[in-house]
């Protein structure tokens, strides 16, 4: 299909930010209510299972209600709790699909993919999820995890790795831990990414980048009784090794431009890195989401051209338009590249691995 087709070419749909964060927990099942090609592409993103109802053109013209009813009644068969997500068509033909499923444990996300992008639909599901705060849970919240992502499961066991270094433990973990803890959340929240901040409890800060993972640790231990003295220890030797890396670099090399492109939060956090590092200029930083979010390829395409950037960190729409350019993964999609390890962004660890890569694709510009 033409990018002049679709508003957002480049960026998931609410269907697909909803599908993603139920499917990051644990005893619930997920049931996109709509056609095959709503369920198939962010099956091929998330990479965890997920069940649709697989729609065809009759159910769409006489109505969907017996195949919901039987789709949920055979994933039922689990005895596991069931999350139903709208999608358009049936948004558009005005089925009230909350009357075709009375009774029984479902959960209902009214999240047609025309709400907006991938973040409004994870949203939606946090707000049909109700987390809630436990008065006596003594844990810390994680919030802000993906499984759209790339780098969430690396997200996750860095974010509970330094929480316990701190002398910690992790109430629960949004969205990546099982359904039921949703009801015993921590009053302090730390997150690995602020776009999709839950909501609930007090936030102690973010964990993307040395700095923020320092703040947000210092703020625990004024307000949750934490020792933050090894994770300034850690962050401060990391970045240590971060600046002899990256002077030694800069001793041979003149500082790289660089193109960015991925959500906001994880855009604003490499930029910053790079600039402070290794005095990088930043010609194209362009973020996916918020008010200046850019979605068009053609866009994408203008920009790299304009910017003349001899690094890219994105996605793979980005490394295929200027395939001559090293690469940097940043944001999804990551076509083509096998991905078995659980690799950070966030945290100490994360930003190590992140200047591990851009040392590394700098490094062979034969310069």
């Amino acid at each position: 299909m033409s990018e002049h087709l679709c508003a957002d070419p480049l960026w998931p749909c609410a269907m697909c930010g909803a599908v993603s964060c139920l499917s990051g927990f644990e005893g619930l099942e997920v049931v996109i209510h709509g056609s095959s090609g709503c369920y198939f592409y962010p099956a091929s993103l998330i990479g965890r299972p997920i069940h649709s109802t697989l729609l065809i053109e009759e159910e769409v013209i006489f109505g969907s209600a017996e195949r919901l009813r039987l789709t949920v009644e055979g994933v039922g068969a689990s005895g596991q709790p069931i999350a139903v997500v709208q999608t358009c068509v049936p948004a558009v033909t005005g089925e009230d699909f909350g009357a075709m499923l009375d009774g029984g444990q479902v959960l209902l996300v009214d999240s047609p993919g025309f709400a907006g992008g991938m973040e409004e639909g994870y949203r939606r599901a946090i707000e049909a999820l109700e987390p809630r705060v436990d008065p006596d849970q003594t844990g810390v919240t994680i919030d802000g995890l993906n499984p759209m992502d790339p780098f969430w499961r690396g997200n996750l066991l860095e974010a509970e790795r330094l929480i316990r270094r701190a002398g910690g433990r992790v109430a629960t973990a949004i969205a990546a831990d099982r359904f039921e803890t949703l009801k015993h959340c921590g009053q302090y929240v730390v997150s690995t990414n602020p776009g999709l901040s839950c909501g609930i409890g007090e936030s102690a800060g973010n964990l993307l980048g040395l700095g923020a993972t320092i703040a947000a640790f210092c703020c625990l231990a004024d307000r949750n009784e934490l020792d933050a003295s090894p994770i300034i220890q850690e962050a401060e030797e990391a970045g240590g090794r971060i600046e002899r890396a990256c002077d030694k670099y800069l001793s041979r090399s003149d500082p790289p431009s660089v193109a960015i492109f991925a959500e906001e939060a994880y855009a604003g956090y490499a930029a910053d890195t790079l600039r402070r590092y290794l005095d990088a200029e930043i010609v194209v930083c362009a973020p996916r989401t918020g008010p200046d979010a850019v979605t068009s390829l053609a866009e994408v395409r203008e920009l790299i051209d304009d910017g003349q950037p001899d690094l890219i960190l994105g996605s793979t729409y980005e490394q295929a338009a200027a395939p001559g350019i090293p690469y940097v993964p940043l944001t999804f999609p990551q076509r083509g590249r096998i991905r078995l390890h659980a690799r950070p962004i966030v945290g100490i660890e994360g930003t190590l691995s992140l200047m591990d890569d851009v040392l590394t694709a700098c490094g062979g510009r034969g310069s």
